[in-house]
């Protein structure tokens, strides 16, 4: 497994943009896929967006053309570049990786978007 740990949330009007950072523990070089999901009171985590060790993406369809996935591993870090953000993005962004014996996950950041 690996810690991982967000950053980057907070309150932005519709329209507006943010970061998110996960940083991992240990090296992710071989880690595939990352990825970031989200969540909202009563519903189950949805997928965001996800990032092989080979950089291919795979998007929501919901937040396609708005964000963007990306990795450095040098810096043991994902992040998710959110613009022209929605209020109905507003939801507890969750960091995760695919590891073994199980998945690891972040313990999430918040994003709430006003209208």
């Amino acid at each position: 497994q690996v810690r991982l740990v967000e950053s980057g949330g907070g309150v932005v009007q519709a329209g507006g943009s943010l970061r998110l950072s996960c940083a991992a523990s240990r090296s992710i070089f071989s880690i595939s896929p990352m990825g970031w999901y989200r969540q909202t009171p009563g519903k189950q985590r949805e997928l965001v967006a996800h990032i092989t060790s080979s950089a291919n993406t795979n998007y929501a369809d919901s937040v396609k053309g708005r964000f963007i996935i990306s990795r450095d591993n040098a810096k043991n870090t994902v992040y998710l570049q959110m613009d022209s953000l929605k209020p109905e993005d507003t939801a507890v962004y969750y960091c995760y990786a695919n590891t073994y014996p199980r998945d690891s996950w972040g313990q999430g950041t918040q994003v709430t978007v006003s209208s």
